[in-house]
């Protein structure tokens, strides 16, 4: 996977500058490695993290071993799971090329949020976003199948790393054919049926290696498109 753009909503646009710098200053920066884990599935919950810099995939594995790829970090994301003291992680996450992350404590989270009613606030509408992003995910898998959480993934990519061109919206983002399988909880073989499919209706092609979204419209089509603001419709 190369990652050549990062142009989705990250959480200093839902803080302000004061509040962000204190978030910051509650930060324990650690490099990290390509190929590490930062956590497992099943795990006791300890801490939140925020990508300095790299890229992380938080991902979960199905009962016959297919792994389901539910968010890509990059530099600016912070990705938390709270709960009650017995709360576990119910997936894994794994540092895809070398990283710099900041982690935070569930109570120092905890404590932030309470010494600032702005930073609450501000923090709240964040989490808000989250929950809705992953909703939409969820919600094109569900009524759409996986032709419709193809179509809802490529639509997320021209948002997240789409770059107009003179053939339509050139992604930025390479991935390969497994990589978006995994981004569905398909197989690579039913990614490359319906991606030869989508070629035959003029609606992808692939330019220089990278792919081209010729017809967003047909892919929105797909899925009823309810035309989400891109903070909500991103990867």
């Amino acid at each position: 996977m190369t990652l050549n753009a990062n142009t989705h909503t990250q959480i200093d646009s839902y803080l302000s500058a004061a509040n962000f710098n204190l978030l910051e200053e509650n930060l324990t920066f650690e490099a990290k490695m390509a190929g590490s884990h930062l956590f497992w599935d099943s795990e006791p919950v300890n801490s939140c993290l925020y990508v300095k810099s790299g890229l992380v995939k938080v991902y979960k594995m199905t009962e016959d071993g297919q792994e389901l790829i539910l968010h890509l970090l990059q530099a600016g994301d912070f990705y938390m799971e709270m709960g009650g003291s017995e709360t576990r992680y119910n997936c894994s996450a794994a540092v895809m090329e070398d990283s710099v992350i900041g982690f935070i404590t569930i109570n120092g989270l905890e404590e932030l949020v309470a010494s600032s009613g702005s930073f609450a606030v501000q923090f709240m509408k964040w989490m808000g976003l989250l929950h809705r992003t992953t909703q939409s995910k969820f919600r094109d898998l569900m009524l759409y199948g996986k032709n419709g959480a193809l179509a809802s993934t490529l639509i997320r990519m021209s948002n997240s790393y789409g770059e107009p061109c003179e053939q339509g919206i050139r992604i930025q983002l390479k991935m390969t054919k497994t990589e978006l399988a995994n981004l569905m909880g398909t197989t690579r073989e039913g990614v490359s049926r319906m991606l030869s499919a989508y070629q035959e209706k003029g609606a992808i092609a692939y330019i220089d290696g990278h792919l081209v979204i010729r017809d967003l419209a047909y892919l929105r089509s797909i899925v009823q498109c309810p035309d989400c603001p891109p903070d909500i419709c991103r990867m």
